[in-house]
């Protein structure tokens, strides 16, 4: 609604008999008021509809680095589920993922006068900064925050950990070797959270973790350390981009998989069964969780009474492919 009236250089007043056919508009104003809601590709009638409900239909979405599978697909998610609803979606999109910048991004989508919010940045300072949102506002965090008051939809990180350590446990494997990704962010720590329990229920040696970013570079530079490493037969690498590294690296080093090391991956990105070998994986439903997302916010947006707060956990899923074997 406040883009409309922006945009067309008058006021709400204004564009509200414009859309409800009062005579008493100049033909020039009427013009620039449709041409308004033309340009921005708004519906007149769910315009007309925000005046009436004093909602702008409008849902704010902040994430960090789109180019990564996992936050390009949950966006996705959430826009289709959004435009199902009959809502619109604004994003902000950051290069750094300070605190400062995330309560900058939310403040600017609360500015625009959106319904509420979904946080696509699963790193402990976005978390952090959900602390700063204002009572009330109907937000959700994709993967976390420690406010009781703020609905996530997440992953069940440790879980697909758990699954991609058992699986190469139960090939005979002695232990597991694991990349990790970024220290700061969530998801990253859970994995390794997820790694290391089954490794000790297991009575194992737990290795230390190789850092990576979660790209193939950090992986090729992981695959070459531990190809040098003695004993090392079983690897798990917290994404698949970074697994592509670890085959590289492999492959230069005349290590074979799964023959000499079995490797699993996670997030079962599309590439991953077109790998040689093809990657065995733990599959992350992101488009579920961006759709999830958006039906929990519209479940908080519509609440008439006290807020009602959702933790909803989505099950990630073990595919098996060719990277993997028994022990040797």
């Amino acid at each position: 609604m406040s883009d409309v009236a922006k945009l067309a250089g008058v006021s709400h007043q204004t564009v509200s008999r414009v859309l409800n056919d009062h005579p008493n508009v100049r033909d020039d104003t009427r013009t620039r008021v449709l041409q308004a809601i033309d340009q921005l590709g708004y519906r007149r009638n769910l315009v007309a509809r925000a005046l009436v409900t004093n909602r702008s239909r409008t849902l704010g979405v902040v994430s960090f680095d789109t180019t990564l599978y996992g936050p390009a697909s949950t966006i996705y998610g959430i826009e289709q589920a959004a435009r199902t609803a009959g809502y619109f979606v604004s994003i902000v999109s950051l290069k750094s993922i300070d605190s400062s910048s995330v309560r900058d991004a939310i403040g600017y989508l609360m500015e625009q006068g959106v319904d509420g919010v979904v946080v696509v940045a699963p790193q402990r300072s976005a978390a952090a900064a959900l602390e700063s949102l204002p009572a009330g506002m109907p937000a959700v965090a994709v993967e976390g925050t420690h406010r009781a008051d703020v609905s996530v939809v997440c992953i069940d990180q440790i879980e697909g950990a758990r699954l991609a350590t058992r699986h190469l446990l139960d090939l005979g494997h002695e232990t597991v070797h694991h990349v990790s990704g970024p220290a700061d962010w969530l998801e990253a720590d859970g994995r390794i959270e997820g790694w290391r329990s089954v490794l000790e229920a297991a009575g194992r040696e737990v290795p230390e973790a190789l850092p990576g970013d979660w790209s193939p570079r950090a992986g090729y530079a992981a695959g070459k350390r531990l190809a040098k490493m003695r004993g090392v037969s079983a690897v798990f690498v917290a994404n698949d981009q970074m697994a592509l590294g670890a085959l590289r690296a492999f492959t230069e080093e005349g290590v074979r998989v799964p023959e000499q090391i079995s490797l699993v991956g996670f997030d079962d990105i599309p590439e991953s069964e077109f790998f040689s070998p093809p990657l065995t994986t733990v599959r992350q439903d992101f488009d579920v969780v961006g759709r999830h997302s958006i039906e929990v916010l519209l479940r908080q947006i519509d609440a008439t009474g006290p807020g009602t707060y959702e933790r909803l956990v989505v099950r990630p899923a073990f595919v098996l492919r060719s990277s993997t074997a028994t022990a040797r």
